[in-house]
This record gives C-alpha cells, structure tokens and sequence, in this order.
C-alpha cells in the first residue's frame, strides 16, 4: 500500500478530484494549508504599502491506495495540477505499513 500526499494550488483541487473518481478513487482527505518553497513568499501591495506574504495558501490533498494504483493517481494529480510555473506544488509517495478500517476490522489493501 502507498500514502500519496500532494501540496497543490489550492484553484486546481477541484479538477484533481474529478481526475481522482476518474481512476475510482474512492476516498481522499483534504486540508486547507499555507507554506513555501522555493517562491520564498510573495510580495503585495496594499494600500499603497507593500507587504510580504510568507506563507502561501496550499492545497494538502493525503490519499491511501492499493500499490496497483499508484501510478495512476501520481499521474492524474501531476497532470491536472501542473501549470509549469513556479508554486504548483509537491507530491510524496510514502510506503503504507497498515491500514485499518474502525467499523469493520478490515486490515490491509481492503480496509482502503
């Protein structure tokens, strides 16, 4: 089993989920999130002041899946959320040692 965490532009989520039900994922968690990387924040005019924006609004998009179908959800994520510009995000691809569904007990690739 894969973790499959993506940081996107917060305007492409929508277009990454349909991506995501294309390929039946059926389950995937968002957060509402602000960081930087290489863009090292922006800066804005206010008012006539300029100010500095550390922190970028992201998108954390964090989906579990079966290893069969890591690739297409890597694949889906980059290619509706690639704009080719600087900020367009990150994506980890984290080995899944257990998952558990709480209902049932369901262990392993079916408890996705």
């Amino acid at each position: 089993m894969k973790y499959i965490i993506a940081i996107i532009q917060p305007s492409k989520l929508e277009a990454v989920h349909d991506a995501l039900k294309n390929i039946d994922i059926a389950g995937m968690t968002v957060s509402e999130v602000q960081g930087y990387g290489r863009q090292m924040g922006k800066s804005e005019m206010y008012r006539g002041a300029e100010y500095t924006v550390n922190f970028i609004p992201k998108t954390k998009i964090e989906i579990a899946v079966d290893k069969s179908a890591e690739e297409a959800v890597v694949n889906a994520i980059k290619s509706t959320s690639e704009t080719g510009k600087i900020g367009d995000g990150k994506i980890f691809v984290l080995d899944l040692q257990e998952a558990i569904r709480i209902r049932t007990g369901e262990t392993g690739s079916s408890a996705l």
